[in-house]
């Protein structure tokens, strides 16, 4: 039995399409459909129900999904057992949300190349709902997101939430601390609509029966920067991606008498029975962000 024909099942299988598997494993239709019609041939059964349009497994196709993952598991422990135990080449595609790529991705991929020098990178910056299809249409491997996905086959692991912070002009905003209702006469700047960090804006306001005379959704950290620093009003970000910034921007994180909800953080990936890639790449990017989120603040220049 050629493996390759079970691995090319298992995609199908997990992924509910064969166009989402051939483009996981970068073959045509056609192949991946030969490849699975070659299959149901040797094994004498339907896999795959093709009479109507919704995908769908046949009852041979269900059970055989069970021994197409614990073959390919199989497969893996032995090449591992084998092998030489050199680092092997590992294409990875990696999405993330902006929040995450100006606080911590850029270092913590610099060390994973640095741990895996065969790492070959996909990289998607998008926001959370365009995020979440990816991973559920096997698109991206790995995603780093305000949510958790929820599809057949996907994990998701919890990391650190990121401290939020109001961040103003330091020519402009010049106060030690501001008042909740000082800052709703200002002009406000936050992520997209519908983003955490908006809805829980608007509720923070809410909460203590105060309207907000203006919020503007941009969905570019850089761009909501640039704003600040034009005096356009005052932005929510995190604070470690402020941190960051202030390398060639100049910021000042403001002091506010209201405490502000973190944004929650979620890695969500695909398990793949013929790799330990991602799990590793999941080990690493926990083990980094742990370490961050312990490690001491260093202060903002420009802060009082």
């Amino acid at each position: 039995m050629n493996l390759r024909f079970v691995e090319a099942f298992y995609w199908v299988a997990s992924l509910k399409s064969i166009s989402r598997a051939a483009d996981k494993l970068f073959l045509t239709q056609s192949a991946m459909s030969s490849r699975i019609s070659t299959l149901e041939e040797e094994l004498g059964v339907l896999l795959l129900d093709r009479r109507d349009k919704q995908f769908k497994l046949t009852t041979a196709g269900a059970r055989f999904l069970v021994y197409a993952q614990r073959l390919l598991e199989l497969q893996r422990e032995v090449k591992s057992e084998m092998g030489s135990g050199a680092p092997l080449a590992v294409s990875m595609r990696i999405g993330a949300i902006e929040s995450v790529l100006h606080s911590w991705l850029i270092p913590w991929l610099e060390k994973l190349r640095r741990d895996q020098p065969g790492l070959e990178l996909d990289l998607t910056v998008e926001t959370t709902p365009i995020l979440m299809d990816h991973i559920q249409r096997g698109t991206l491997d790995l995603v780093f997101a305000a949510l958790p996905a929820s599809a057949d086959g996907v994990r998701n692991r919890a990391l650190p939430a990121m401290e939020m912070a109001f961040v103003g002009n330091p020519v402009l905003h010049k106060k030690r601390e501001y008042r909740l209702d000082e800052l709703a006469e200002m002009e406000l700047l936050t992520f997209q609509k519908g983003s955490q960090p908006h809805v829980t804006l608007l509720d923070l306001f809410r909460q203590h029966q105060m309207e907000p005379k203006r919020v503007h959704a941009i969905s570019s950290i850089s761009a909501m920067v640039q704003l600040v620093q034009g005096g356009f009003g005052v932005a929510l970000l995190p604070r470690a991606a402020v941190l960051r910034l202030t390398g060639f921007a100049s910021l000042k994180l403001l002091s506010c008498d209201a405490k502000l909800q973190a944004l929650p953080i979620h890695a969500s990936y695909r398990t793949d029975p013929t790799s330990q890639a991602v799990e590793t790449v999941i080990r690493s990017a926990m083990a980094f962000v742990d370490g961050a989120s312990r490690a001491p603040k260093r202060a903002l220049k420009g802060k009082p």
